[in-house]
């Protein structure tokens, strides 16, 4: 393997999802501002839209995932017209 390519800068870092508030912990090097404490130790946090536990190829569930409002913005412009 090539010497110098890989950071050196790991450390653990909290990943939560913020559909079902699952969090797990594991080595990265990703820069975060926001902090989280768990079992009295603080960790990096890192907020994830969707991840394992909640991905409906995972789970087996149908499970809209709409953060931003597209689908009500889509619903109200386009919903409610009829065919001519």
């Amino acid at each position: 393997m090539k010497k110098g390519l890989h950071p050196e800068s790991y450390r653990l870092v909290v990943f939560k999802d913020m559909s079902n508030e699952d969090t797990f912990i594991t080595r990265s090097t990703i820069k975060t501002r926001e902090t989280i404490e768990i079992e009295g130790v603080t960790y990096p946090l890192v907020k994830l839209e969707i991840s394992n536990t909640s991905h409906p190829f995972y789970t087996g569930k149908a499970k809209l995932v709409d953060t931003a409002g597209r689908v009500d913005k889509f619903m109200s412009r386009y919903g409610n017209r009829t065919r001519k």
